[in-house]
């Protein structure tokens, strides 16, 4: 079995099993007592599978980005005539969740492979684009005295956006567990 005492927090063994076997190797390992290329030797294998229980800490790296969007949604809240926090908002959300990668990313491993992390943070930055796409649609649409279509356009798009980004980040979330 295993010394529990020698467990890191936050990870737990939920798999542990002890095989012992022989091995084939295709070399005598320079031996020239042996007639063929080949020898056999026994083996003790060990496999323990560790899961990391880091809901905590997926939290705490994550919030910055969920606040970074959910205050660049605020934006839809606000009178589309009101350019100044329609754009700034999620510009500064923008750079909230920019700077929330970074962080993130300089904590982690390097990878080649598009992480749950690149995914979240990936999809973050589309919608707060998506966000700044309609307030300027918005804005288009007021200028062109199309007032009610504007306005219907800011209810109904801020609540397609959040709607689908918390589904999206759901779903991320759940393939990654599973």
């Amino acid at each position: 079995n295993y010394d529990s005492a020698s467990l890191i927090d936050g990870w737990d063994v939920t798999s542990f099993k002890v095989s012992t076997g022989t091995s084939h190797y295709p070399t005598a390992f320079g031996d020239p007592s042996y007639t063929k290329q080949e020898s056999f030797y026994s083996h003790f294998d060990i496999n323990m599978v560790l899961e990391r229980n880091a809901w905590g800490l997926f939290f705490k790296l994550f919030a910055g980005m969920y606040i970074a969007f959910f205050i660049s949604s605020v934006s839809f809240l606000i009178d589309p005539l009101r350019v100044e926090p329609r754009f700034g908002l999620p510009v500064a959300g923008l750079l909230a969740a920019v700077g929330n990668k970074y962080i993130i990313d300089s904590s982690l491993p390097e990878t080649s492979e598009f992480t749950l992390v690149d995914s979240l943070h990936t999809t973050s930055f589309l919608f707060i684009f998506f966000t700044v796409t309609f307030s300027a649609l918005s804005l288009i649409w007021l200028n062109e005295n199309q007032h009610e279509k504007a306005l219907k356009l800011n209810k109904v798009g801020g609540n397609i956006i959040v709607g689908i980004y918390l589904l999206l980040n759901l779903m991320f979330i759940i393939f990654a567990i599973f």
